[in-house]
């Protein structure tokens, strides 16, 4: 299949998705295939937290949003066009997908299809309803992908590379299982977030939406702050207050107030406004509903302190250092924003 038509399958794949977003599910005209799958989609997004209970239907369909942004003709054809994709060689290669936010494998589904490779996936448990079904929506829209997309909940077999997503214990086995054959593998990474006294209010509230999107379960999730030395943190948590709602939903409640509990049983020192903790800890992965964080003496050191790190970080979120992301905008990464750091597309190319 020539990439024009690989490209054109995703792009009709991205009109059906448009039809469902946050501020409503609407069925359109002129939508391939509508009839056949749009109540099948709706239905999959309506019981999306019956299945994982963190999968609420505003994640799911804001999930759903930022790929509908990325699926268009223009985006498609600038991402790939700095590849060689022609692919006379096509491979199958082995995708073993996380399943700690909706959707969480699509870039990798879409890296290997969009290649001209065949894809074996095998799901997480916590994310496996969705992902098959617009698999399923391409398969109509151009059969020739029909053969080239296999799920399976078995023993993977029969592949020539692999890319595979997990914790850090998880990427060991991987290591070992995988490591004879080339491969992508990917482990435990955390997003932080670098606060100056020069952050307005506004600014800081976009941080709000990288804490508790996802409710902080995604590795560009901020888990960790850096602020100055003797920062007063009211600004941060007058910023962050409107997010209080989320306290509302039980299971992030629980998680709270375990959290709570056992940092005022071991005498912790933390801050917290009712729905939300931050600690002061070296580390770079909190638990749910608690942000670490430490004190720096000034940008220059941080940023060789963070670049020395870079192994354990997803991405960094500053309005002042270069090349950070933009608060509020972790979640909302473009399709050359690669995991680990890890250029996918290329991998995939140089197998051909």
């Amino acid at each position: 299949m020539i990439l024009e038509k690989r490209i054109n399958a995703f792009v009709e794949l991205g009109k059906f998705l448009s039809q469902f977003s946050q501020d409503k599910i609407e069925k359109k005209e002129h939508i391939m295939l509508n009839d056949l799958f749009f109540d099948a989609v709706k239905l999959q997004i309506n019981r999306a937290q019956e299945f994982n209970s963190w999968f609420t239907k505003e994640n799911v369909l804001y999930g759903i949003e930022s790929w509908t942004k990325l699926l268009n003709l223009e985006t498609l054809t600038k991402w790939t066009s700095s590849y060689n994709l022609t692919n006379d060689n096509p491979k199958t290669i082995a995708v073993i997908m996380a399943g700690n936010i909706p959707l969480v494998g699509f870039h990798d589904f879409l890296s290997v299809l969009i290649s001209g490779h065949s894809i074996r996936i095998k799901q997480s448990s916590n994310d496996k309803h969705l992902l098959p079904l617009l698999a399923k929506y391409l398969e109509y829209v151009e059969p020739e992908f029909k053969d080239n997309i296999d799920f399976t909940e078995g023993k993977l077999t029969d592949f020539d590379a692999t890319i595979a997503t997990g914790s850090n214990n998880t990427a060991r086995y991987f290591e070992y299982y995988f490591g004879n054959k080339p491969h992508i593998i990917r482990n435990n990474r955390n997003s932080v977030a670098v606060i100056t006294e020069n952050d307005s209010l506004d600014e800081l509230k976009g941080i709000g939406e990288d804490i508790f999107r996802y409710f902080g379960l995604g590795c560009r999730s901020i888990s960790k702050l850096y602020v100055p030395k003797g920062y007063n943190f009211d600004p941060f948590f007058n910023a962050i207050f409107e997010y209080k709602d989320i306290i509302n939903y039980k299971k992030y409640e629980n998680n709270y107030d375990y959290n709570k509990a056992v940092y005022l049983m071991s005498e912790f020192d933390i801050l917290e406004n009712g729905f939300f903790m931050i600690k002061e800890d070296n580390s770079y992965s909190s638990p749910i509903a608690t942000a670490f964080y430490e004190y720096y003496d000034d940008l220059a050191s941080l940023q060789l302190k963070l670049e020395a790190d870079k192994d354990q970080i997803q991405c960094v979120v500053s309005n002042t250092l270069e090349n950070a992301v933009k608060f509020g905008e972790t979640q909302q990464p473009s399709l050359n924003d690669y995991a680990d750091g890890v250029d996918t597309l290329q991998f995939l190319s140089a197998l051909a």
